[in-house]
């Protein structure tokens, strides 16, 4: 669990470290560079390649167009491409603190980067397993096909992925993937949902589309300028004395500045949202913020969203913010109205305004400890894989060797992990300890060092490995059998034994030439004098009796140099395997006549008897023609040869 941590706050630090005291985290995508470097049009905010975050897509530039319209950001220059195929998904990885709210910003500017001229792009946007947002974009409109968009949601773990799946409206792409962390500000961004940003509004007039966003809010928040239209029948009012800011949202003081109120002498201030090729959902919320300029006079007034029930009075304070937050299930899109009462004498005013609508966390979603644990292996020994996203959910993305099973409550848990023949090196890492559901855990042919960790057999239970002399065996069976290298967890049960060894049987009194094959014919019964039927080959399921491959006989034996007896099955050879216990290797001979017999009586004597001077067995090795079992090594000789007299040494 320490590398865990560890793996986890170094990223988090790092961030801190290269983009500043703010802790953001800002991504340009597709740059192609190496270093950071500081974008002085967004408020010098530092922007560091995209290639720690994302393991998939191409690096592309934007026509020079775009130049001419929309937002001039460096960000905006470059973006990543992901030409997969319909249905694939594609993902950003994002260091978060669990329990931590955030904003997390998307752009995209598609600037005719691949020279097709699409009049219209679509591809769908996930925030971790849950829909956020359907991105379209329309290549005629007066920015080119640029299109923000925002989300406010609570972090369950180390890592958020954001990701784009295409539905084939396109290939998706992204220019600019931004994370702010919003401190104390109530968002309602709880567990079980995420706020989806509709629209975020200062109301000013606009100048050529000029976003107010950091360093004038902390937190980078995009405010952009309300248009004023003649249906809007209202007016605007600016004031240049401070405002206090530090209300519960911490509105900047510049958004505050300028308001709207009602044209004329009317009592009525009403804005609704305007036409979009994103519908608003009937459940969302509208948040207001309300500052008074004038103190001469009373200003009170109602409020009433999507036509709903007006509020109490409304008394906006003199140069300090109000915010007031209102969740609506009225009809598609919004509307709001503030009607002055009888006692005011000034009318109704609206300084800035935030929509959002719901991102229900309806999905299952992977354990956060596993979600950590699993990412933290990604990271230390750099996998790559599809090892982007969730790695449970949905299904059909799930990745690549990770099995999961539902834990109730819409929680995924990793219960089986196969990463063998993944390059992987080094040592096994503590971090498989941290999936605490896990019950199979393959590490085989791979290059990895050392022994299994001591907290990886306490918190799993019985773990059975093996090494291997090189990696020539696996390079030879990878497209047959994967030999086990490292780690099975679970008490492994050599049941397909019962099936190979009994075949050896029928195959060796038949004596016909055959290959090894993976699904050996079924095991003949013998017949006991009672009639009762038995397989004598049942003993070797027992857990304690390990499969050998012939290589590993050959490098316990060092090439079999050592002979130490023989009989009617074959020759017995001295061993020492990996934990220097020393062994026994009888191996059957092919021009023995009566050796399985006598193998046979062994195998039944020895797995049925036990007893401190009897020999025991160690295992058994089958692999193509090779038979062979493996007893523990009798230091001293065997009864015979004590009686006799004989040293050691005569071996």
């Amino acid at each position: 669990m320490g590398l865990l941590v560890f793996v986890a706050v170094l990223v988090l630090e790092a961030a801190v470290l290269a983009f500043g005291q703010t802790g953001f985290v800002s991504i340009d995508c597709g740059f192609a560079g190496d270093d950071n470097y500081s974008d002085d049009l967004a408020g010098g905010i530092t922007y560091v390649p995209d290639g720690a975050y994302v393991d998939a897509g191409e690096n592309r530039k934007v026509t020079t167009v775009y130049r001419k319209k929309g937002p001039r950001y460096k960000t905006l220059d470059t973006l990543r491409s992901f030409p997969s195929g319909q249905g694939q998904r594609s993902c950003y990885s994002l260091p978060t603190s669990p329990g931590t709210k955030y904003i997390v910003r998307l752009e995209f500017l598609y600037g005719n980067y691949d020279g097709l001229d699409y009049l219209s792009l679509s591809f769908n946007l996930t925030l971790g397993v849950n829909h956020w947002n359907i991105v379209n974009l329309d290549t005629d409109d007066d920015m080119y096909g640029y299109r923000a968009y925002a989300a406010v949601f609570e972090a369950w773990a180390n890592w958020a992925p954001v990701c784009l799946i295409n539905t084939g409206g396109g290939t998706p792409f992204v220019s600019t993937v931004e994370l702010r962390p919003l401190g104390s500000l109530p968002y309602p961004a709880m567990g079980n949902q995420s706020l989806s940003l509709y629209e975020r509004k200062s109301m000013r007039r606009s100048a050529d589309d000029e976003i107010i966003r950091y360093p004038d809010d902390p937190y980078d928040r995009y405010w952009y300028a309300r248009e004023l239209k003649a249906d809007d029948h209202a007016s605007i009012i600016s004031n240049t004395s401070a405002i206090l800011s530090k209300g519960s949202f911490e509105v900047p003081s510049r958004v505050l500045q300028t308001a709207f109120v009602p044209a004329g002498s009317s009592k009525e201030l009403a804005l609704q949202s305007k036409t979009s090729d994103t519908p608003l959902p009937r459940d969302h919320s509208v948040i207001l913020h309300l500052v008074d300029f004038q103190s001469n006079a009373t200003r009170e007034f109602t409020v009433s969203i999507d036509s709903g029930t007006p509020t109490s009075p409304i008394n906006p304070p003199y140069l300090e913010v109000m915010s007031i937050f209102y969740w609506s299930s009225g009809s598609e899109g919004w509307s709001i109205k503030l009607n002055a009462t009888a006692a005011s004498a000034l009318p109704p005013i609206l300084n800035a305004y935030e929509v959002y609508s719901r991102i229900i966390h309806d999905n299952p979603t992977t354990f956060p400890q596993d979600f950590n644990a699993i990412m933290a292996i990604k990271y230390e020994y750099g996998i790559k894989k599809n090892w982007m996203g969730d790695p449970c959910f949905p299904p059909e993305f799930a990745w690549e060797g990770v099995q999961c099973s539902n834990d109730g409550d819409r929680t995924m848990r990793i219960i089986s992990l196969d990463l063998s023949y993944s390059e992987l090196h080094g040592l096994i890492s503590n971090n498989f300890t941290s999936l605490t559901a896990l019950k199979y855990l393959n590490l085989s042919c791979n290059q990895l060092d050392g022994t299994i960790p001591d907290s990886l057999r306490r918190n799993n239970g019985l773990v059975v490995f093996s090494y291997e002399s090189d990696g020539d065996m696996c390079k030879k069976s990878r497209s047959k059998n994967r030999v086990t290298l490292a780690v099975s967890v679970v008490a492994s049960v050599l049941v397909v034994s019962v099936l190979v060894l009994a075949y050896l049987i029928w195959r060796a009194k038949r004596k016909p030439h055959y290959l090894s094959t993976d699904h050996p014919p079924t095991v003949p019964e013998l017949m006991e004098a009672s009639g009762h039927r038995t397989n004598h080959w049942d003993h070797l399921q027992r857990p304690e009796n390990r499969r050998f491959t012939y290589e590993e006989l050959e490098k316990f034996t060092d090439n079999f140099k050592r002979l130490i007896g023989h009989g009617g099955f074959g020759n017995v050879y001295y061993g020492c395997l990996e934990d220097n216990t020393e062994i026994a290797v009888k191996m059957r001979s092919e021009s023995s006549s009566h050796g399985l017999d006598e193998f046979l009586a062994e195998v039944q004597s020895l797995t049925k008897v036990h007893h401190r001077n009897l020999v025991s067995l160690h295992g058994y090795c089958w692999e193509k023609d090779h038979l062979a079992l493996v007893y523990e090594y009798m230091s001293s000789g065997n009864l015979c040869d004590y009686l006799r007299g004989l040293s050691i040494a005569n071996f």
